[in-house]
């Protein structure tokens, strides 16, 4: 599962995001956006590729992009994208 941001470095943001939001969207992976990053679940070689794909995007409406990654390479497991949340969520209710 990565985290990713990628952005116009001198342009208007807001076009150039939905280009890259589109193409995570279009993969089919598990993904989540919020307003600072993009989530996607998957092989590694998958996941890699749509982050390069999305960038590419950026690049087509902007001379210059900024790309940030966070991943957690953790292989065998699935599902993480919601999972996290829930065992957090669960932990959560076992401190009141």
């Amino acid at each position: 599962m990565i985290a990713f941001s990628v952005a116009p470095v001198s342009e208007e943001m807001s076009e150039a995001v939905a280009r890259a939001v589109k193409i995570v969207r279009d993969s089919g992976l598990p993904n989540e956006t919020n307003a600072m990053f993009t989530l996607i679940e998957g092989e590694w070689g998958e996941v890699m590729d749509v982050v390069k794909r999305a960038t590419d995007a950026v690049l087509e409406v902007s001379p210059r992009a900024s790309l940030v990654i966070k991943a957690d390479i953790r292989p065998g497991w699935n599902n993480r994208l919601t999972g996290k949340v829930e065992d957090m969520e669960k932990a959560m209710k076992e401190l009141n």
